[in-house]
């Protein structure tokens, strides 16, 4: 398989170390994960003062305290990169982890309306029929409304009409958007690890995210890339798969740093970003895809809002993966049956304000097992003494 590279200057955000980044990197010599400090003075283990990502995240503001925290030093970024991929970690040296540990991961679905041209079906042949009947009811027009509005519930029916009906309009139109349970707490795969997809699915592709950070009050203090693999043919056979179609080993991807609002990165900027996706396969495809959040449905701030209130707690936080408009069409194969991952495929999600999250995708069963979850955190921290 092609080796992955996960350069300094491609890797991080274009601003470089100007923003406060944190991340988590495993410590061989600790047998266990530890909290960084991302810095131009090199990378500095902050476990001491914050055991987990999740306590730096409850801070009265997360930025301040990374900056203030101190620690000893673990080298530069460029050498922990260098370490991160698989068949490059040698030595004990550290590498890169998912910046999150404690967080329930959950995920926002159908928050672009172009992406109802796509969830309509688990059939890829009967999609872009789909595709057609929309567009025609429409005039090709998807974007410009607010989900629950009259001009919404106005669209819902001529969908309906044209025999466009799907689970999916409801939230995607409706005024209650749909969020689910990506992943488990601690179950991400980090940048430069495998990803994976279900061996027996024959239609899935990677959902580049935006996911943002908040803290228990629902605070939203960051923000980091994500890949929601999805497994469009479990999916589009019945909505009750849904948990199938998303939650599997090595199914989701986050990093490759996480980003702390401050003066340099605000939500603003989340709302503004240009999220790129290139598909780089060993036979020789190539996919290339660019998406706007201006264009999502729902606001960031309203998703966190319907995911955290007074019928939801998290009291660790969560990450929220804040949906896609991008949902691959071109054929890879026999005509008009759409993108679907191979063994070995490398993916790579980017944006200005933070970074790229390089991955290569496996069959979930030959990625690395899941194996260090919460109890294992628990008990390593308190071995070293930081709990």
């Amino acid at each position: 398989m092609t080796p992955l590279a996960l350069p300094e200057q491609s890797t991080l955000p274009e601003d470089g170390l100007a923003g406060a980044l944190a991340g988590r990197v495993w410590r061989a010599d600790v047998e266990g994960p530890s909290v960084v400090s991302v810095g131009p003075d090199g990378v500095f283990d902050v476990t001491a003062d914050f055991p987990t990502t999740r306590d730096l995240c409850e801070q009265p503001s997360p930025a301040e305290a990374l900056r203030r925290a101190r620690g000893p030093r673990l080298g530069t970024i460029s050498e922990i990169l260098a370490c991160t991929p698989r068949e490059k970690r040698a030595g004990g040296k550290p590498y890169l982890l998912a910046p999150i540990d404690l967080q329930a991961i959950k995920a926002a679905g159908v928050t672009f309306a172009r992406s109802l041209l796509e969830r309509a079906h688990g059939d890829p042949e009967r999609a872009q029929a789909t595709r057609e009947a929309i567009a025609a009811a429409l005039g090709g027009e998807l974007i410009g409304f607010k989900p629950g509005s009259p001009a919404a519930m106005q669209l819902k029916e001529a969908l309906i009409e044209a025999g466009a009906w799907s689970q999916y309009l409801e939230v995607g139109i409706g005024p209650d958007a749909e969020v689910f349970t990506k992943g488990q707490p601690m179950s991400a795969v980090g940048c430069g690890e495998d990803a994976g997809f279900h061996s027996a699915s024959r239609w899935n592709n990677p959902e580049p995210e935006v996911a943002l950070v908040v803290a228990s009050s629902g605070r939203i203090v960051g923000a980091t890339l994500a890949n929601d693999v999805n497994l469009r043919d479990f999916e589009g056979r019945s909505a009750l798969l849904l948990g199938k179609a998303k939650d599997q080993n090595a199914s989701c991807a986050i990093g490759p740093l996480l980003r702390f609002f401050d003066a340099t990165f605000t939500l603003d900027d989340i709302r503004t970003a240009t999220i790129s996706l290139t598909v780089e396969g060993e036979d020789g495809f190539l996919l290339e895809g660019r998406s706007s959040m201006a264009e999502i449905s729902r606001d960031p701030a309203d998703l966190v809002a319907q995911t955290l209130g007074p019928s939801h707690a998290y009291p660790d936080g969560f990450v929220l993966l804040l949906g896609t408009m991008f949902a691959p069409v071109a054929d890879r194969g026999e005509p008009g049956m759409g993108f679907t991952h191979g063994p070995g495929d490398i993916v790579t999600i980017g944006t200005e304000k933070l970074g790229r999250l390089v991955n290569r995708m496996r069959p979930c069963e030959e990625c690395e097992r899941w194996t260090f979850g919460t109890g294992a955190l628990m008990r390593n921290l308190a071995h070293r003494g930081l709990i």
